[in-house]
């Protein structure tokens, strides 16, 4: 991979990143929104730091760890990416509620259109920002977007040092097994 210099990372700010999706996929995994790396090399979750791919592998979705530039191959497992909020940032504080609230105003649409089984929301601040839910934790929502059913998943930003590696596995894999119950 070609290194990017702070320049290439700046000037992706506010660049969009195209979803992973397709029609009626298993699980529709949906981060806060696009980091500076992510939108400079058109890769969801590329910060090295970040456990998404890691956590996918162990949690079982996928049967190897795969790179964020194979993001592509994801759709053969039934599962695609995409975010609250569209636009590239340094950082999530960077954005603002009324991002959040309009995000997830066009993140409900997206789901009832590709009609995915389940929407995974990788963040519960993410998740309680975009919808209003305040006392929302990770696992599965009472909430649903159309026959869609929703579940909070643990940010894996390398930030967040509250779930290890092995913990968010754990949570991922819970709705892993949901969704291979149908």
């Amino acid at each position: 991979m070609t290194r990017l210099t702070p320049a290439d990372l700046e000037a992706a700010r506010d660049r969009l990143v195209p979803d992973v999706v397709a029609d009626g996929l298993d699980v529709l995994f949906c981060g806060i929104n696009p980091g500076l790396m992510t939108a400079a090399t058109g890769h969801h979750f590329a910060r090295p730091g970040n456990r998404f791919w890691p956590v996918l592998h162990l949690s079982g979705f996928t049967p190897r760890l795969m790179k964020p530039a194979e993001q592509q191959e994801l759709l053969s497992y039934g599962l695609g990416i995409t975010n609250v909020v569209a636009r590239a940032t340094a950082r999530a504080d960077e954005l603002g509620a009324d991002e959040y609230r309009e995000g997830g105003l066009l993140l409900a649409a997206k789901v009832e259109r590709l009609r995915p089984r389940w929407l995974a929301v990788v963040g519960v601040t993410a998740y309680r920002a975009a919808f209003g839910e305040r006392g929302a934790q990770v696992g599965p929502q009472d909430r649903t977007f159309g026959s869609s059913r929703v579940w909070v998943l643990p940010n894996p930003s390398g930030l967040n040092a509250h779930w290890t590696a092995a913990t968010m596995a754990e949570e991922y894999a819970r709705l892993r097994e949901a969704a291979a119950e149908g």
